[in-house]
């Protein structure tokens, strides 16, 4: 097969998700992502149901678009009204858009107890729309929402539907498997069913109630369907669409469909996060391709494996969806777990065998006790960089303080007192803060940024804490994970005690450690032998 057409409907299928709302801004941002990406259809919205769509519409026109083509949805005329006072189809057209996506009832059970309507008159509201849109210069890709119900329950009828929409001038008619519960091989065998007998292109468009939406797309694929409708992320309704980043991975890679070019495949794990991030959601991080941990790899023998040969535990490269590998540092790790932990940070010089079994020993060690480096990497790369001979901390704590008091009228307030020596002087500094660990990173940073002033664009993002023996009431052990940010870089560090106070300042103390390393502080701060602070 020589392509597939990739058509994407994140801006309206995907939006249908609880919890997504996109501005128009978004929207423009995300068909720029899409283009990029090399999609070939765009589905903007539904120009005739809402302001912000049709703004978008009128916006999407100023953007310099290479690949995509934009799209505007609606339903087929209404029985009631004539297609030329339908004021949907009045809105679809002053979209202006090139291509106008038209959905209609495929399923005899929906035109009686949905529509209310007759079959004959189903069929009618179908050809007599796609004519006139065609009448109106416009290219027509035909839903047939609910095929695959509407197959099972009366073949002959559902495929009158696509009959209609032929004969009014679909160039594409597409099956949709809209309540998603459809398996892989009714979607072949009735997909191949339609392609023999259809003249036009044929389509797929899946949900993933069932869990099936990218493997029903690519049945469909495989019983010659050349057009794929998803969303980015699998975003939409009730459980969401077919993923059309899966898919696209899966169709050039898997299957050898040439859908986007090598370069556009190796973006494919940065518009997933992009979208994510603009959808304002968490990206999933165990999502295939291109997930944080699609790639990661925990246990000892498999690390070990990955040291030896990159690829020995891994489906494809990595690299060639934008992702990477990652050996994850736990108490299920080996010395092949650390040893390519010392690789992947760019240490200067290589743990023998030797040193990296005494720290795989020494994590163990420490998750015995409650802390946990496969969430907080950070403090898992300053265990290594600690181990090495002639290791020497940037700061070392003396004594802190901290105070939680009631004042009148101000409420509660912390107040911190930190004591640490930096290049041999000692700094004894006090902060006020709205908890106790906010007023210990206050004095800290106050300690410290007179030496190291690239703290100053340090931000903490995040802070978690986790009971981990609830048994034992206000005795519990209790583990703390903070999230540091330096413009987009992000890390994480852990502390554990039964002392929250003592378990949030050693999360506290490595997210400082180990932003000034990667950010190279550490290394001017040598250059600068021991000059004196600035005032």
């Amino acid at each position: 097969m020589s392509g597939v057409e990739l058509y994407d409907t994140t801006l309206r299928d995907g939006t249908q998700r609880e919890g997504i709302s996109l501005s128009v801004n978004d929207k423009l941002r995300i068909t720029q992502l899409l283009d990029d990406l090399g999609v070939h259809y765009v589905e903007g919205g539904w120009p005739g149901s809402n302001p912000k769509d049709a703004e978008y519409f009128r916006r999407v026109r100023e953007l310099c678009l290479n690949h995509v083509t934009v799209c505007a949805f609606s339903y087929t005329g209404r029985a009631d009204v004539a297609v030329e006072e339908d004021p949907n189809l009045h809105a679809l057209l002053a979209a202006e858009t090139p291509v106008v996506t038209i959905v209609g009832k495929t399923w005899a059970l929906h035109v009686r107890e949905v529509l209310r309507v007759s079959r004959e008159e189903n069929l009618r509201m179908i050809e007599e729309t796609v004519r006139y849109l065609r009448a109106h210069g416009r290219r027509v890709i035909y839903d047939a929402e609910h095929f695959f119900d509407g197959y099972r329950d009366d073949a002959e009828y559902a495929m009158a539907t696509l009959d209609a929409a032929i004969r009014g001038g679909a160039e594409t008619v597409v099956l949709c498997d809209t309540n998603g519960g459809t398996m892989p091989w009714d979607v072949e065998a009735i997909t191949r069913a339609v392609v023999a007998r259809v003249p036009v292109r044929v389509g797929i468009h899946t949900h993933n109630d069932a869990e099936m939406g990218v493997a029903n797309a690519l049945a469909a694929v495989q019983a010659g369907a050349t057009h794929v409708q998803g969303t980015i992320n699998g975003y939409g309704e009730r459980v969401g669409n077919c993923n059309l980043i899966s898919t696209i991975a899966n169709l050039k890679l898997k299957m050898g469909i040439e859908c986007v070019s090598d370069e556009q495949l190796r973006k494919l794990t940065e518009i997933s996060r992009v979208v994510a991030e603009l959808c304002n959601l968490p990206h999933d991080t165990h999502q295939p391709y291109v997930g944080l941990s699609a790639f990661a790899h925990k246990a000892g023998l498999h690390a070990d494996a990955t040291v030896k040969y990159r690829h020995s535990y891994q489906h494809i490269d990595p690299e060639l969806v934008g992702n990477r590998t990652r050996v994850v540092v736990s108490e299920l790790s080996g010395k092949g777990n650390i040893l390519y932990k010392v690789e992947e940070l760019g240490f200067d010089e290589h743990l023998s065998r030797e040193e990296a079994r005494e720290v795989a020993r020494r994590i163990k060690e420490l998750e015995a006790q409650g802390f946990s480096f496969e969430a907080a990497e950070a403090s898992a790369a300053l265990l290594i960089r600690r181990s090495r001979a002639g290791y020497r901390p940037p700061f070392e704590l003396i004594d802190f303080t901290v105070i939680v008091e009631h004042r009148d009228g101000r409420g509660v307030l912390a107040e911190a007192t930190v004591k640490v020596r930096v290049r041999g002087e000692v700094v004894h500094t006090a902060a006020e803060g709205n908890g106790p660990v906010n007023a210990l990173d206050a004095a800290l940073r106050k300690a410290l940024l007179p030496y190291y002033p690239t703290l100053a664009e340090f931000s903490l993002s995040d802070y978690k804490v986790r009971i981990l023996d609830g048994n034992t009431g206000t005795a519990a052990t209790t583990r703390v994970l903070i999230d540091t940010r330096r413009g987009h870089d992000v890390w994480t560090t852990v502390g554990c005690s039964t002392n929250i106070i003592e378990a949030s300042w050693q999360a506290l103390v490595d997210s400082i450690e180990y932003g000034l390393w990667r950010s190279g502080a550490l290394a001017e701060s040598r250059e600068a032998a021991l000059a004196p602070p600035a005032c």
